[in-house]
């Protein structure tokens, strides 16, 4: 959220925001102190995100004085270390594309099936990854100032309603070489939710839309017991014949090497989706690596089997990679929508393969260790007041996440994660002259080969704050 003010008010603006240090929400306890791993967690991830803290009590004597040990350490350390947590600007190449228009006139009586999911599914896939992303509102690329122009890739996450200078700038960024995924009905209704007879992007996403759906985002059946909800995705080409296990001798052959979007799924030819396709006609030159195997039932088990009619071949991904383009991925499949309710690793692995495809090796971080790690890049302003002077720093926020409770909160217990192996692209122009862990406070060893920062922290239990000091080549 931080993130996406920001995009609003401009980075240059301070965001304070309400940190509460008593039990809050869910339940809400206005006068008992919120345990202190919770309240952390709060503060930190909204200083990788450029909130500044603004710590809250109700009331102004309590008999449960635990809450007050909690916010002076963090205070205390974002003061010493202030000048590198603003007057900054986000690195980040991925841009999340929303707008309000879009929840409202898109979204009308179902704006969290249809839009706050899908949205959220996408930046979880992203967070995982650890690819660092920004949200950026649908007009801001038609102005194309601040963030937009630093972007490699948009991610329209099921944005259904665009408006005609919406998509002309989007199919500008693709023209100049920037990448695109698309997903579901993303450009099929106007700026005021009127359905469309295509895709307003259909030259870009390399579709046209057929007007049939297969399948819904949400199953009326909680379990699952009907088949509405039990559908497939096939990987191709087929590789099971080359993998271990039973064969029947009618097994397709391999036939050619798998798409790099693909990559992950090397001993399965379906994945599990449970979701909402539209039917789309691929135009020429599209390459389809995967297909839509139609919902058939659950029980009883027995008859829980591929059968030749639910074997659809609709397309349920479509890629275009064209000379003098950026690539683009469009995506048929509600997997956005699917990865933020069920949370299942296969989606949230192919989600984060499309981007990476599509970015084309343009995504300036990379971090390699075991642990869920929300990564934020920024580089600092010069003393001078500008982005570019001679005095900049490269600031990484890395905040574990790897805990039972950021999950079911509040949170009872930080578990430290390490160690990590962190490249960073350096900004054109610019060699990185030392490095220094400011939660650790400890000098870091950096090694420079090819334009990117290599390093290591060895561990996090909350969150770690990297600088990399810089200087003019």
């Amino acid at each position: 959220m931080g993130k996406l003010i920001h995009g609003l008010l401009r980075w240059e603006k301070l965001v304070p925001e309400s940190m509460a240090m008593y039990q809050s929400p869910s339940p809400t306890f206005r006068i008992a102190s919120r345990p202190t791993p919770e309240a952390r967690m709060w503060m930190v991830e909204g200083f990788a995100g450029g909130i500044q803290p603004w710590w809250h009590h109700i009331g102004a004597y309590h008999d449960d004085r635990r809450q007050y040990r909690t916010a002076a350490p963090l205070m205390v350390w974002h003061e010493r270390n202030e000048r590198y947590l603003v007057n900054r600007r986000p690195v980040a190449t991925v841009g999340l594309l929303w707008s309000q228009d879009n929840v409202d006139f898109y979204g009308r009586e179902a704006p969290e099936g249809r839009v706050m999911t899908p949205y959220w599914g996408m930046a979880q896939a992203l967070i995982r990854a650890r690819i660092p992303y920004v949200p950026i509102h649908a007009d801001d690329i038609i102005s194309g100032g601040g963030v937009a122009n630093r972007l490699s890739v948009l991610v329209l996450p099921n944005v259904g309603s665009l408006s005609e200078s919406q998509c002309d700038a989007i199919e500008q960024f693709v023209a100049a070489g920037g990448g695109l995924v698309a997903t579901g009905e993303s450009s099929l209704y106007d700026v005021e939710g009127a359905r469309r007879a295509d895709f307003a992007l259909a030259d870009v996403l390399g579709v046209h839309a057929s007007g049939d759906t297969i399948g819904t985002r949400e199953p009326a059946s909680a379990n699952w017991d009907a088949q509405e909800g039990h559908s497939y995705l096939r990987l191709r080409p087929e590789v099971r014949a080359s993998v271990d296990g039973p064969l029947t001798g009618a097994e397709p052959p391999v036939t050619d090497a798998r798409h790099p979007v693909l990559e992950g799924f090397d001993e399965t030819d379906t994945l599990p989706f449970g979701g909402r396709l539209e039917v789309v006609v691929p135009g020429p030159g599209g390459v389809v690596p995967l297909t839509a195997i139609r919902p058939f039932p659950i029980y009883p088990p027995e008859t829980a089997w591929f059968s030749p009619e639910a074997e659809t071949g609709e397309p349920a991904l479509v890629l275009n990679e064209k000379a003098g383009r950026g690539r683009v991925a469009y995506l048929g499949a509600s997997l956005d929508h699917a990865f933020g309710k069920y949370n299942l690793p296969d989606h949230g692995r192919l989600l984060a393969n499309l981007v990476r495809w599509v970015a084309a090796g343009r995504i300036p971080l990379q971090v390699t260790g075991t642990g869920l790690v929300d990564c934020h890049l920024y580089v600092t302003a010069s003393s001078s007041g500008g982005l570019h002077g001679q005095e900049q720093q490269l600031v990484l926020h890395l905040i574990n996440l790897s805990h039972p409770g950021a999950w079911r909160p509040p949170l009872h217990e930080l578990i430290a994660v390490g160690p990590f192996e962190v490249a960073v692209q350096l900004p054109e122009g610019t060699i990185g002259i030392q490095a220094r862990c400011l939660v650790s406070d400890q000098a870091v060893a950096l090694a420079i080969a090819d334009g990117w920062a290599h390093f290591d922290v060895e561990r996090i239990v909350d969150h770690e704050v990297v600088v990399v000091d810089l200087k003019h080549a």
